[in-house]
C-alpha cells in the first residue's frame, strides 16, 4: 500500500501544519508544504497528493477569501474533514533586535489584523509587509536581506528556530482566536454520517432580481436546515456578479440537506457541492420533528399511496 501524501500551506511550522497534524496517521505521511492555498489544492488535482489542508475561516476574520475562491472555480475537489485551531501569535525579531529597532513587521494579512490592537499600542509607527504565512515571515527574518526587522508568527515558529528572539507573547487582540481548516481531496465516496456534520456548497447567483438571494435561503429554511456560514465572492466575470459559500448544519445523505440540495440545483445548476463531513467540535444538529428523515419517508409514502389510488 502507498504512502499517503499531504500538501499544505507552508513552510513547516504553520498553524495549518497543526491543523493536519490533528489528522490521524499525518504525524508519519508525507507532508509537503506549500507557498500558497493554489499551489497546495492544484497538486491535490494533479494526483500529486491524497490531500491539502488550507485554512478555511478565523472566527474574528471570518472567510480565508483564497481558499473560497480556489475551491469555488477548477476541477471540483471535495472536504473531507474539518479541524479547529486555537490561535495565539508573538513577536519574534533577529538577536539584538529591540521593540525600539522595529520599523517594519511581517506576517500573513490575517495575523496582522488580529494583532493590530498591540501593535497600534506598542509600535504605532511600523509598517505592515504582507507575508504569505506567518511561519513564511519569520523565516524571513533569517535571511541577510531581510525587508523587515520583525514578524508575527505562532510560537511553535518560534520555538523551533533558535535564531529567533520573541520579543513579545500572546499579542493577539482575541485571546479566543481560532481558525478552521479543512482537508480536501479529489471527488469519491463521502464521509460517513455520524450525526454531527457539516455540508458545504457554493451557489452561483444565477439571476440578479428581486428576492434572488431568499430563494437560495428558503431552500434551506424550508426544510429545517441551519446554516452556520455564508459568505458572497466575486465570481470574476464582471461587476455585481456574485457566488455565495455556504455551511448548512447535516450530512447529504440527510433527507432534508439531499431535498435542500435538489432545491439549490433548481434554481442554480451550477451550483457546486463540496462535500458533507463531520463537525470538528462535534455539535449535533438541532432537527425539528417535522424535518427528520422519518418525516419525509412519511410524507413520501403518503404521496406514492395517494399516486397509486390508495
Amino acid at each position: 500500500m502507498s504512502a499517503v501524501t499531504y500538501t499544505f500551506l507552508g513552510p513547516e511550522g504553520t498553524f495549518t501544519e497543526a491543523a493536519l497534524l490533528q489528522v490521524p496517521g499525518a504525524a508519519d505521511a508525507l507532508r509537503i508544504p506549500c507557498t500558497n492555498v493554489n499551489t497546495a489544492l492544484d497538486r491535490v488535482r494533479a494526483g500529486e497528493a491524497d490531500a491539502a489542508m488550507v485554512p478555511i475561516e478565523n472566527s474574528v476574520e471570518g472567510g480565508v477569501t483564497a481558499t473560497l475562491d480556489a475551491i469555488a472555480t477548477g476541477e471540483e475537489l471535495r472536504i473531507i474533514r474539518e479541524a479547529l485551531v486555537p490561535i495565539t501569535f508573538v513577536l519574534v525579531a533577529r538577536p539584538g533586535v529591540e521593540l525600539s529597532d522595529i520599523k517594519r513587521i511581517s506576517t500573513h494579512g490575517h495575523a496582522w489584523a488580529q494583532c493590530r490592537l498591540w501593535v497600534d499600542d506598542h509600535l504605532p509607527n511600523a509598517d505592515y509587509v504582507p507575508g504569505s504565512s506567518t511561519a513564511a515571515a519569520a523565516m524571513g527574518l533569517l535571511e541577510d536581506d531581510a525587508p523587515y526587522e520583525a514578524a508575527i508568527c505562532g510560537p511553535l515558529v518560534a520555538a523551533e528556530q533558535p535564531g529567533l528572539n520573541v520579543l513579545a507573547e500572546d499579542i493577539g487582540d482575541n485571546p479566543e482566536a481560532v481558525t478552521r481548516f479543512i482537508l480536501v481531496s479529489k471527488p469519491g465516496l463521502l464521509p460517513d454520517r455520524t450525526g454531527a456534520d457539516k455540508t458545504t456548497v457554493v451557489v452561483p447567483l444565477p439571476e440578479d432580481h428581486p428576492g434572488a438571494l431568499m430563494e437560495i435561503l428558503d431552500q434551506f429554511a424550508s426544510r429545517g436546515v441551519n446554516l452556520s456560514r455564508i459568505e458572497s465572492r466575486p465570481t470574476g466575470q464582471y461587476l455585481g456578479h456574485y457566488f455565495f459559500s455556504i455551511d448548512a448544519d447535516g450530512h447529504a445523505t440527510d433527507s432534508r440537506v439531499s431535498d435542500a440540495l435538489a432545491g439549490l440545483h433548481r434554481i442554480s445548476p451550477a451550483t457546486r457541492f463540496l462535500g458533507s463531513y463531520a463537525r470538528a467540535d462535534k455539535q449535533p444538529a438541532v432537527v425539528a420533528p417535522h424535518t427528520s428523515d422519518a418525516a419525509f419517508a412519511s410524507a413520501h409514502a403518503w404521496v406514492e399511496s395517494i399516486l397509486k389510488g390508495s
